[in-house]
């Protein structure tokens, strides 16, 4: 590669890595028509009070109408259409009904502070996508792709398809999820891992799009196309989450068309039957247009969207992934939980823990290791690529394997120099009447009842020695489980197809009491479903393929994003994306804060309702009291539900798990 290639300027990145953008206010379509409404009447209420002519603040109070009611007026208008009554056209009728009988003023105040509490809407909605627009924003637009002569194309990073060869020159931002193919480097994958450091990369290791290589360039072949990408399917489940609605939400819209209805049904007779008393026209219309503002559940309606957007927004910036606004309901109802083992209480990484050569001169653990990690290189099995990395930690040299042949569930055989080397499983490799078998089993049966994996070497057909491998436990999986035994009231339980003594090692570890080991994934299924019969609502986490059904059968299923399978990340409710399990209590515990949110809002949002209608049916309430009464509690109502939009809400989460 000549060297000029790799003097070029770094590409900028357009975010900082795990920063996204937050939405200025007034970048909102809906935020800019609230201010310039507000503006005007700001301006015209002064003029009015102080006694200007009509002509000085009329036109002012008319753009204020017109300003802040002209979204809504289309979209009640176009409901209407659809034979469904908005509330939005009714607070439009309210203030034009206002302005029809001289309160101009008083209309035009329902008009600004109803479009503010539009526009405080739109901000929730907005802030909820500003982590996507942070992803977005990492993913370079165009790449470098080499063609088969060795010269470069730029093209956009969306027509890459799987095979393409690109190449990622220091600073740059990697344009595709692939595998490196040639070139070292340091690469910063924070935004996708969460790893604090950047991770050394070398051929053969997957990098990601959107991450920032370092000082090296590299050359990596496309494994994925654009659409499948980590970021891609990031943006995707957090875009579907914010188009979705709980179903309390659901439940209050239903109720909304009904009320709507009976609410101006109500209206027409509080106007109509004091007139048939002799009642004065303007009195009985101002108290009728009194009435249908402050009736009008606009802060009902508002009640339990932003509490959940905020939410999910809150915790997709802190690396999970909540694919639904249901979802995020659920998952505060959660009761049980169970908890997949390797990869999930684990961190899916086999390591060799033990090496255990059996007596002989020339049977020592390096040369033990040695035979292993030799005939084992060729394979691709996680126990296979745990011998390989054990000895390469020992810096010790592997001799070529020839004659390589692996056998599923049973271990690999190869030829090393002149040997013939057998590495698998004890129960298969060594038949039960071998003068060495007492000795393996021993050997065997001490590894496994420590919790690891045991692996027999042959030498010739002669047991050589044992491997003993287990897998790392995750940092904080026991303050995890300690954490959700205090949410949910009892202690998780493992659903694990590992043997019985590995996994009752780790749940001693952990503080599990109620183990489940050896379990295919429909006796997972068949575990989660005996729950729910109880009358449990089940929290699954996982990360296999093997979880999927169990992820699927469960009240809400949990995925381990980075190490998880496809399968199990499709399937699964939310993702880990980091594979911090110290966060499944923490998003069980915002998503409890924002039902209580939501509780909230509901009882501020009929309290208010209710006071105000009856100080309207049995005393006098002013038109300007009940518009600020109304909006009021409105914008109070949304404020409310933003609070979760703070790191602050995060951390409280995560440091106080709630109590059942």
């Amino acid at each position: 590669m000549p060297s000029a290639v790799l003097l070029r300027p770094p590409q900028a990145p357009t975010a900082r890595p795990g920063v996204p953008r937050r939405t200025r206010v007034l970048a909102l379509a809906e935020a800019r028509w609230a201010a310039l409404a507000t503006l005007a009447f700001l301006i015209a209420l002064p003029l009015q009070l102080t006694g200007a002519p009509a002509w000085a603040w009329g036109p002012l109070y008319a753009l204020a109408y017109v300003t802040g009611g002209w979204e809504p007026a289309c979209s009640g208008l176009r409901a209407l259409t659809e034979r469904t009554l908005d509330v939005d056209l009714l607070m439009i009728v309210a203030a034009i009904g206002a302005a029809a009988i001289g309160q101009v003023m008083d209309g035009a105040l329902l008009i600004v502070i109803f479009a503010g509490s539009g526009a405080l809407e739109a901000l929730a909605t907005a802030r909820t996508q500003d982590s996507v627009r942070g992803l977005l924003d990492l993913a370079p637009s165009t790449a470098t792709r080499l063609a088969d002569d060795g010269s470069e194309q730029c093209v956009a990073t969306a027509d890459l398809v799987v095979g393409d060869i690109v190449l990622v020159r220091p600073g740059e931002r990697v344009g595709a999820d692939g595998r490196v193919l040639a070139g070292t480097s340091d690469v910063d994958q924070a935004t996708i891992t969460g790893e604090p450091l950047p991770v050394a990369k070398e051929p053969g290791d997957e990098v990601f799009a959107g991450t920032l290589n370092g000082t090296g360039a590299l050359r990596i072949e496309v494994e994925r196309d654009a659409g499948e990408s980590v970021i891609a399917r990031i943006v995707a489940m957090v875009a579907e989450a914010s188009g979705t609605k709980a179903p309390t939400q659901l439940f209050i819209e239903k109720v909304e068309q009904r009320y709507a209805v009976g609410m101006v049904a109500v209206t027409l007779a509080v106007f109509v039957i004091p007139l048939l008393f002799g009642a004065e026209l303007t009195r009985s219309l101002l108290r009728a247009m009194t009435f249908m503002i402050v009736a009008s559940p606009c802060a009902v309606v508002l009640a339990t969207m932003p509490p959940l957007l905020s939410a999910i927004a809150n915790a997709g910036r802190h690396g999970v992934l909540v694919k639904s606004a249901v979802v995020m309901e659920r998952l505060g109802q959660v009761d049980t939980v169970a908890l997949d083992k390797t990869g999930t209480l684990t961190e899916g990484a086999p390591q060799v823990t033990a090496v255990r050569p059996l007596p002989g001169a020339d049977r020592d653990e390096e040369s033990l290791l040695t035979w292993a990690a030799a005939a084992e290189h060729p394979s691709e099995h996680p126990l296979a690529r745990a011998i390989v990395a054990a000895a390469r930690a020992r810096g010790l040299f592997l001799p070529a394997a020839e004659e390589f042949a692996a056998s599923p569930g049973t271990g690999v055989r190869a030829t090393v120099g002149a040997t013939r080397i057998d590495v698998g499983a004890p129960a298969r490799l060594l038949p039960a009447g071998h003068p060495a078998a007492a000795e393996i089993g021993a050997l065997v049966t001490e590894l496994e009842d420590g919790g690891q994996t045991a692996v027999l070497v042959l030498r010739d057909g002669a047991p050589a020695g044992v491997l003993g491998i287990a897998d790392r436990l995750r940092p904080g999986a026991a303050a995890t489980v300690a954490a959700l035994r205090t949410l949910t009231g009892r202690a998780p339980m493992l659903v694990t197809g590992d043997n019985p003594r590995a996994a009752a090692r780790l749940a001693t570890e952990v503080g599990i009491t109620d183990v489940r080991a050896g379990l295919l994934p429909q006796d997972k299924v068949g575990a989660v479903r005996e729950q729910e019969t109880a009358g449990r609502r089940v929290l699954v986490v996982g990360d296999g393929v093997n979880d999927a059904p169990a992820l699927a059968a469960a009240h809400t299923g949990i995925a381990m994003g980075r190490a998880g399978s496809d399968l199990a990340l499709e399937t699964a409710d939310a993702v880990i994306v980091r594979d911090e399990l110290a966060t499944v209590p923490a998003v069980i515990t915002l998503s409890r804060a924002a039902r209580r949110l939501v509780t909230q809002n509901l009882f501020l949002a009929g309290a208010f309702i209710s006071g105000l209608v009856l100080w309207d049916l049995l005393g006098d309430l002013p038109l300007p009291l009940g518009v600020l009464g109304h909006e009021g509690s409105t914008v109070l109502v949304g404020l409310n539900g933003l609070r979760l939009l703070r790191d602050t809400a995060w951390r409280r989460a995560a440091a106080t798990p709630d109590t059942p």
